[in-house]
């Protein structure tokens, strides 16, 4: 995904970028929104059929490291199931994550 500021910050078109920009909650709000709906674009072109996804599949579809998995199922925001060696998540779940 390439980077537009004008899809962030359209009143900067004919202003320069500084290297040094205030942030304001509006901007941050904005760039949350379109996050959410470029990863339900991604979710929606690429909806797997399976319903258990294991961890490579997951880190696949959502672009994390392992580390950031690992940490989502730590602290909770994503459950899971293991069986033997292998975690598994649900897809249902991972949707309803991303929807928070």
């Amino acid at each position: 995904m390439n980077f537009n500021h004008k899809v962030l910050f359209p009143e900067a078109e004919n202003i320069e970028l500084l290297n040094h920009q205030v942030v304001t909650k509006r901007d941050l709000l904005n760039l949350g929104n379109l996050l959410l709906n470029e990863i339900k674009n991604v979710k929606t072109s690429e909806t797997p059929t399976k319903q258990w996804l294991k961890s490579t599949e997951v880190r696949k579809l959502l672009n994390i490291s392992p580390g950031t998995l690992q940490n989502l199922r730590i602290n909770g925001t994503l459950k899971y199931k293991r069986i033997g060696g292998i975690i598994y998540y649900n897809y249902e779940d991972i949707v309803k994550m991303l929807e928070k």
